[in-house]
């Protein structure tokens, strides 16, 4: 009987993964991965934290430098939460003001059907009361405009000079495009 209830844990693990997973270094950009968040962010920000999404922020410290501010190139780590049960983390591509970054991440919103693709300069915004960081909401490709969820945050994970050379091998414009849309995501923020 153990066999057969490992069997069913394993078959339920296979179904809820990405059709077409890949790994971010055999895809031939970073945009074309499809696959979970964190081999994104890795590969994105040269960040070297293995395990789950929320396990980063305790991860980091001691090896690479955390805060409440985000700068480009730094991940996001979001709590884990009842409907982010393994976190999530997402790489910061631009800073639109103090409450509105953009983020490239991988395994949010569904496109063609399905969890796990890279989506870049996505609109995040900071709704924390206290203007720190602490609670965001995230745009979904799916309702396309900002959701209305919001998540929990742990904080920023900077970058080292050496994390920095690693995402350098690929290049910028994979993390964020040449003209994202500024104007579409203040509005989605600020007009609702």
């Amino acid at each position: 009987m153990r066999i057969f209830s490992s069997i069913a844990v394993l078959a339920a693990a296979c179904a809820l993964s990405p059709v077409g997973t890949m790994s971010p270094a055999s895809a031939a950009s970073l945009l074309d991965y499809v696959g979970e968040c964190v081999p994104f962010a890795r590969a994105a920000s040269g960040i070297q934290i293995y395990g789950d999404a929320w396990t980063w922020w305790d991860q980091a410290d001691g090896k690479y430098r955390r805060g409440d501010t985000p700068r480009v190139g730094s991940v996001i780590v979001f709590a884990k939460t009842s409907r982010l049960p393994l976190g999530h983390v997402a790489v910061i591509s631009r800073v639109v003001t103090s409450r509105v970054v953009m983020v490239t991440h991988a395994n949010w919103s569904r496109m063609n059907g399905e969890r796990g693709h890279a989506e870049q300069d996505v609109t995040l915004t900071d709704v924390s009361r206290d203007n720190d960081w602490s609670e965001v909401q995230v745009w979904y490709r799916d309702r396309d405009g900002l959701g209305t969820t919001t998540y929990p945050v742990y904080g920023f994970i900077y970058g080292t000079p050496e994390a920095k050379q690693i995402a350098k091998a690929r290049p910028a414009s994979e993390l964020t495009g040449d003209d994202p849309d500024y104007v579409g995501a203040m509005i989605d923020v600020y007009a609702r």
